[in-house]
């Protein structure tokens, strides 16, 4: 069975295919000179032996340079590959016009004899078709090398984003889950039918939280649902005193975002605001003109600061650097607190966008 590496590669076949009837011509106007114009013998025994010969002979060449490419495989390795290539295929190459005098000779092919400027002129035009192909095949490795060393590079970001996303989403879930439960257990000694409530309302979120999680990015439209089941949890623990207003252009449904972004924000604006039916934290959920969207509260500080661990700006943070995606940005005053979110265009308009993006990504780190 023919190793892969000893197999030409489609620029050889092609340069042997149109480079040959040159070769040849070239191989009998050395042997025969001006014979050639005026013997049609010359074209029709000569001619076809010296590519069958040469067929031969390009077959030893490919083998032993593609092997050592298969040897050196590497960019780096590109000097020691053209030396060692240098060493091996200029002897080879000698050795076939020399063959191919001494047989014309041996057997007098249309009464050929051997001298010295055949042989001369022989080797230099060998040395020149050499040097033009093995340079043209080196080039060509070097280029696709190149290119693997890209993709391979692409594929590893890749992959380092795919991985800092999941550990960025595994901090999610259990502070989200942590919180409830918190919240949980104060209802239950205040008024357990709330707190029954709130454990149904719990349910159906958290269940809709893990099956949204599974994606890096969420469309705008599954953000804005499930912000919507995430607030009646609040409600179920707050009441009037917490407030949610949302208007979303419908041309922006479609469009990404991370996943959980907006339920981290409302969380952090509930955790480090005081909340109250007199003063109620109001928090506004809107789109503007540029792909953007913005999130903003009012703020009524606590008296006791909330201890915090930065999972949730950090992280949303984090998440769209790793999509290398700019706009985001956090501003302050005395009066409100406004995250500015930028959104991505979805050309496929699909929930799915990132899944596939993640599939893509381990197809190709597995084939």
């Amino acid at each position: 069975m023919m190793k892969e590496w000893s197999k030409p590669t489609r620029l050889q076949i092609y340069s042997f295919v149109y480079a040959m009837p040159v070769v040849a011509f070239l191989a009998n106007y050395i042997l025969y000179d001006e014979r050639i114009f005026r013997d049609i013998n010359v074209w029709l025994i000569s001619y076809p032996l010296i590519i069958i010969l040469c067929l031969g002979f390009w077959r030893v060449h490919l083998i032993i340079g593609n092997w050592i490419k298969y040897r050196y495989p590497k960019l780096e390795q590109t000097r020691i590959r053209i030396l060692i290539c240098s060493l091996c295929i200029i002897p080879v190459m000698s050795a076939s016009v020399l063959l191919i005098n001494y047989f014309y000779d041996f057997l007098h092919i249309l009464g050929y004899e051997l001298n010295q400027t055949d042989l001369k002129q022989g080797l230099f035009v060998g040395f020149s078709i050499i040097l033009v192909f093995e340079t043209l095949y080196e080039a060509d490795y070097a280029l696709g090398k190149y290119k693997e060393t890209v993709e391979d590079k692409r594929v590893m970001q890749e992959l380092s984003v795919f991985q800092e996303f999941d550990a960025l989403k595994s901090q999610v879930n259990p502070h989200f889950l942590f919180n409830c439960f918190n919240t949980l257990s104060s209802l239950i000694s205040e008024d357990k039918e709330k707190a029954e409530h709130f454990l149904n309302e719990l349910s159906k979120v958290y269940r809709y939280l893990l099956r949204n999680n599974q994606n890096e990015l969420s469309t705008v439209q599954d953000e804005i649902k499930f912000i919507e089941s995430y607030f009646r949890l609040l409600q179920t623990r707050h009441g009037e005193a917490v407030q949610l207003n949302m208007e979303i252009d419908k041309m922006y449904t479609p469009y990404l975002l991370p996943s959980l972004t907006l339920q981290l924000l409302v969380e952090n604006a509930v955790k480090h605001n005081a909340l109250s039916k007199n003063k109620p934290l109001v928090i506004d959920i809107f789109t503007t003109a540029g792909n953007r969207l913005v999130v903003n509260n009012n703020l009524q500080r606590r008296t006791v600061k909330a201890q915090g661990n930065k999972i949730g700006l950090e992280n949303i943070k984090a998440k769209y650097e790793l999509l290398h995606q700019d706009g985001f940005h956090v501003i302050e005053d005395e009066k409100n607190f406004t995250v500015v979110l930028p959104l991505i265009w979805n050309s496929n308009n699909e929930t799915s966008a990132s899944r596939t993006l993640n599939a893509g990504t381990k197809n190709k780190l597995t084939s």
